[in-house]
C-alpha cells in the first residue's frame, strides 16, 4: 500500500493535446494562502530545482512567486520575513526536507520548526500549511509539472489541478448540444459549472432554468417538469407550462437528479431519446428543444443496483461527465476562495478597503493561525460551507482592522482538521526562556487566566517570551488570548486610546506597552496605521 501511495504522488496522468494520455511527474510547490498584501494570495512558486536534486533558498527577497498563467512575479517582500534564507531540499523517495536555521524566519507547521523537518509524499499530496513570521502562510504541496495553465472566463476561482481540469472539461463540451452529468459532493459548485456550460454554448442568449428535484414534492414533480393540462389532477385549475417549456431553446439544469421519482425518470428518458414529452393529462406528445444538464452527489451506480435509478437514463445523461473535486482535494484554492468571498461581503457592508492595503507593515487582515486552520480543515460542506463561514467572520469583525475569531469556531476547525505532521530532526526538546532555562512543556488547556496574565506582564507582553515562560507553542498564546475575558490585543484598542497614550508617553513605545498591556510589535503597527511616528524612529 505504501509503495502505491508513493507512486501516486510522484506521477500523475495528464491528457495530451489531440487526445491520449501521458505520465507527468509531480513537483513540490509553494502557494500563498495568506499575505498582508491580499492581492498576492494565490501566487505560486514551483520548486522544480528539487526534482533535479538541487536546493531552493527562500527569503524575503527571493525567489519570485507568480500567479498561474502570468510571466511576471515578485518575492514575498514582507519586511518581517528574514533576509536569511531557509532551505528546501530533496530528501529522496518523493520527500522534501526543510531546514530552518537559528536567527532566520520563524516558521510554524502546527508547532515552531527549528532544525530540519522532512515532509513525505502523502503530506505533499494533502498540503502542508507553513506560517512565516506569523504573517505569511504558504501551502507546501505537489502539482503536475506540465499541467497547462488555462484562462478563467468562467468565474471559477482557483488554480488547483482539479479546478483547471474542470475548466478544460467545460471548454470541451460547452459548444456541443449533448447532455452533461455533473458529479460532486454537496457544496462543490455544480450549478456554477452548469451556468458556465450554458454561458459558453450557442444557447447562451436563451433561458437557463435551474430546478432542484430534491425540493419538489414527488407527486408534483412530473407536472412541474413537463407541464399539466387543466383538470389533470386535484387542484389543477389551469394549464401548467412546466420547466421544460419555460426553458425552450435554452438549457434546463436538473440538480439532485438522483431524487427523480420513477415515473419522472421514464419521462426524462423519452425526452432524451426523441425530444418529445407528454404533459400530465395530455394524450399527444409535445416537441421540446432543450439542452439537459443534470447534477448529483448521489452514487447513481449503487442506486441502479438497488433498482432505484434507471441505468439507461444515467447513460443518456452522462453523454459527457464532469467531476468536481471536494475542497479538501484543492487546498491551494482555499486562500483565493476565502478572499473572494470576503471581498464580496466586505463590499456589501461598505468595508471593501480592508483588503486594499499595500502597506508592507500592515497587520495581516487574515491572521496566520486562522489561515492555517482554514487550510487544515476537512470542509465536509465544501465551498458552500467556506462561503458561509467567511460571511460569519466578516460580519463578526465589522469595524476591526483584522478578523476576529470566536474560540468556539477555532475549536470546530481544529476538531476536524488534518493533523500537522512531518519528521523533525533533531527531536525538539523543551523550549528555553529568554533567561536560558528550559521551561517544562505543558498543555495550553492547563494554563489558568491568572498564569497567562502574570506571564504576559513578566515578559513585557512579548508573545514569544510568554510562550517560552509557560512552556507552550506560540500559536497557543493566540488561542489563550482570544479566549481570555481580560486580555486585549492591539486590534481591540480604539484610535483615541492609542493616540492619547502616545501623547502622554511622548511617543515612547516601551512606555506605552505596560500601560496598554499589548504586544509591542502589534502596537507599533497600529501606531503606523494611524500615521504616528514613535520616538527614536
Amino acid at each position: 500500500m505504501k509503495e502505491q501511495v508513493l507512486a501516486d504522488v510522484s506521477t500523475a496522468i495528464v491528457k495530451k493535446r489531440g487526445g491520449g494520455e501521458r505520465e507527468a511527474h509531480l513537483v513540490p510547490a509553494l502557494t500563498i494562502v495568506s499575505h498582508p498584501v491580499t492581492r498576492r494570495v494565490g501566487e505560486r512558486l514551483l520548486l522544480e530545482a528539487l526534482s533535479a536534486g538541487r536546493e531552493v533558498a527562500l527569503s524575503r527577497s527571493a525567489p519570485d512567486f507568480l500567479r498561474p498563467g502570468s510571466g511576471l512575479g515578485m518575492p514575498l517582500a514582507d519586511p518581517f520575513v528574514s533576509r536569511k534564507p531557509l532551505v528546501f531540499a530533496p530528501a529522496g523517495e518523493g520527500r522534501v526536507r526543510l531546514r530552518v536555521d537559528e536567527g532566520g524566519t520563524r516558521v510554524i507547521a502546527g508547532e515552531p520548526l527549528q532544525g530540519v523537518r522532512e515532509f513525505g509524499p502523502e503530506e505533499l499530496a494533502a498540503g502542508v500549511p507553513l506560517e512565516f513570521a506569523e504573517r505569511v502562510v504558504l501551502l507546501l504541496h505537489a502539482i503536475p509539472s506540465e499541467l497547462e495553465d488555462t484562462a478563467d472566463p468562467l468565474g471559477m476561482v482557483g488554480g488547483s489541478v482539479g479546478i483547471r481540469r474542470v475548466r478544460k472539461d467545460i471548454e470541451r463540451v460547452a459548444d456541443l448540444d449533448v447532455p452533461v452529468l455533473i458529479r460532486g459532493e454537496t457544496g462543490t459548485g455544480k450549478e456554477l459549472v452548469a451556468r458556465a456550460i450554458h454561458q459558453h454554448s450557442p444557447r447562451r442568449d436563451k433561458p437557463f432554468i435551474s430546478v432542484n428535484l430534491g425540493a419538489i414534492p414527488k407527486e408534483l414533480a412530473a407536472a412541474e417538469l413537463f407541464g399539466a393540462q387543466k383538470g389533470a389532477y386535484s387542484g389543477a385549475t389551469r394549464d401548467r407550462e412546466g420547466f421544460f417549456r419555460a426553458a425552450h431553446g435554452g438549457t434546463l439544469f436538473l440538480d439532485e437528479v438522483g431524487e427523480a421519482p420513477p415515473e419522472v425518470q421514464v419521462m426524462l428518458l423519452r425526452v432524451l431519446e426523441n425530444g418529445e414529452m407528454y404533459p400530465v393529462g395530455a394524450q399527444t406528445p409535445v416537441s421540446t428543444d432543450v439542452r439537459l444538464l443534470a447534477a448529483t452527489d448521489a452514487n447513481l451506480e449503487e442506486q441502479i443496483r438497488q433498482e432505484r435509478f434507471k441505468a439507461p437514463l444515467m447513460h443518456r445523461l452522462a453523454s459527457y461527465e464532469v467531476r468536481l473535486p471536494p475542497l479538501r482535494e484543492r487546498r491551494e484554492d482555499i486562500g483565493p476562495l476565502f478572499h473572494h468571498f470576503a471581498r464580496e461581503q466586505l463590499e456589501a457592508i461598505g468595508e471593501a478597503n480592508r483588503l486594499a492595503s499595500e502597506e508592507p507593515y500592515a497587520e495581516p487582515w487574515l491572521p496566520a493561525p486562522l489561515a492555517s486552520r482554514l487550510v487544515r480543515y476537512s470542509w465536509p460542506g465544501n465551498i458552500r460551507q467556506l462561503r458561509n463561514l467567511t460571511r460569519q467572520l466578516v460580519i463578526g469583525s465589522r469595524g476591526h482592522p483584522s478578523l476576529r475569531v470566536d474560540p468556539r469556531l477555532e475549536q470546530e476547525l481544529d476538531a476536524d482538521a488534518t493533523p500537522p505532521s512531518g519528521r523533525l530532526e533533531p527531536t525538539p526538546t523543551a523550549p528555553e526562556t529568554r533567561e536560558g532555562k528550559a521551561a517544562p512543556r505543558r498543555k495550553p488547556s492547563d494554563i489558568t487566566e491568572q498564569e497567562l496574565v502574570t506571564a504576559m506582564r513578566e515578559s513585557a507582553w512579548d508573545l514569544q517570551a510568554t510562550a517560552d515562560r509557560l512552556g507552550i507553542p506560540r500559536p497557543s498564546i493566540y488561542d489563550l488570548i482570544a479566549k481570555s475575558p481580560t486580555i486585549r490585543t492591539a486590534g481591540d484598542l480604539s484610535a483615541e486610546e492609542i493616540t492619547r497614550c502616545f501623547r502622554e508617553c511622548g511617543g515612547d513605545l516601551d512606555a506605552m506597552v505596560p500601560r496598554l498591556e499589548v504586544s509591542k510589535r502589534a502596537l507599533s503597527r497600529r501606531i503606523k496605521e494611524l500615521g504616528l511616528t514613535p520616538s527614536g524612529s
